[in-house]
C-alpha cells in the first residue's frame, strides 16, 4: 500500500482545512452537510480535537479529497490508511472494463492514462500517433501530454497547436488545483516552459468544442475527446484513471480511421 508524504509535513487539522480552503467552502457549509458542529470542525482544524477514522471518510467525501491523500489524513490522526494501491495489471474485473472500453472504441483511438498522465494502456488506433514520436518520448512510462506538446514531438502535425495547447494547460491547471496530485506541478511547469506557438497556429472553427486538428501520412484528422473515469473507486490507482476516447468531428476523419484500420 502506497501513501501520500503531505501527511508526514502537517498535522490532520491542517491538511483538512486545507482542502476545506481548496473546495472555497466556508466551516458552516461544511459542518452542517458532514452532520457536526461548526465549534467541532473548527476544533479539529486547529487541533485541538483529533477527529475520528469516521469523521475523517464524512469530510472527506464532502470535501471530494483524492483517495491517495485521504490515506495520508488518515496518517496524519495517527491511523492506519484504508484504501490500496494496486498495480494497473491487478485491478482484475475493472482493468478488464478499461480494456472492453479500448478494444470497443476501434477504429477510433483510445488510451488510458494516470493522475500524471503517463500512459497505462491504449488501443490499436492510437499506435497511429506513437508511430510519429522520436524515440525519446516514447520510453515507458509514456507522458501523453508530453509527447503532444514537446517541440519534438506530435505539436510538429497540430494545426491549432495555439488553441489545443491553451486547453491543455488549462486542463492541468483545474487538474492540479483539484487533486494536488504529486508530479503535476512539475510536469505543469515542463509544458508550460516549451516554446510558444504563434497565434496564427490555428484550425478551421469549431462552434461546438475545441477539437484536435492534426496532419498524418493519412490525411488531416479533427478530432473531440470524451474522459470517463470510475464511479465509486475504492482504490488509488482506480482513483486516479482516465480514459480519454476520441472521437471524428467531421466526415472526411471518420472515413480516414476505418480506411487506416484496415
Amino acid at each position: 500500500m502506497t501513501t501520500t508524504n503531505t501527511a508526514a509535513a502537517e498535522p490532520v487539522g491542517v491538511l483538512l482545512r486545507g482542502w476545506r480552503q481548496r473546495r472555497r467552502r466556508s466551516q458552516l457549509d461544511v459542518s452542517i452537510a458532514a452532520e457536526l458542529s461548526t465549534r467541532h470542525l473548527s476544533c479539529i482544524e486547529t487541533g485541538r480535537a483529533n477527529p475520528s477514522r469516521e469523521m475523517i471518510r464524512r469530510l472527506c467525501e464532502e470535501l471530494d479529497v483524492p483517495l491517495r491523500e485521504r490515506n495520508g489524513l488518515y496518517l496524519a490522526a495517527g491511523y492506519a490508511p484504508v484504501h490500496a494501491e494496486r498495480a494497473f495489471d491487478d485491478l482484475g474485473a475493472a482493468r478488464a472494463a478499461v480494456q472492453a472500453v479500448l478494444t470497443g472504441h476501434e477504429p477510433n483511438p483510445a488510451l488510458a492514462v494516470n493522475v500524471r498522465w503517463e500512459m497505462l494502456a491504449a488501443n490499436r488506433a492510437m499506435g497511429l500517433f506513437l508511430t510519429y514520436l522520436p524515440p525519446e518520448l516514447t520510453q515507458p512510462p509514456v507522458n501523453v501530454l508530453r509527447a503532444t506538446l514537446h517541440p519534438d514531438g506530435l505539436s510538429r502535425r497540430i494545426r491549432n497547436l495555439a488553441q489545443w495547447r491553451a486547453h491543455v494547460l488549462r486542463r492541468v491547471r483545474r487538474q492540479l488545483e483539484r487533486t494536488s496530485a504529486g508530479g503535476l506541478a512539475e510536469l505543469l511547469a515542463e509544458l508550460e516552459g516549451y516554446p510558444t506557438p504563434g497565434s496564427s497556429a490555428t484550425g478551421p472553427v469549431n462552434d461546438l468544442v475545441v477539437p484536435l486538428h492534426m496532419a498524418t501520412d493519412h490525411g488531416e484528422l479533427a478530432l473531440l475527446y470524451t474522459t470517463t473515469v470510475f464511479g465509486s473507486p475504492r482504490d488509488v490507482t482506480l482513483d486516479e484513471i482516465a480514459v480519454e476516447t476520441f472521437f471524428p468531428a467531421d466526415r472526411a476523419t471518420a472515413a480516414l480511421m476505418r480506411a487506416a484500420a484496415l
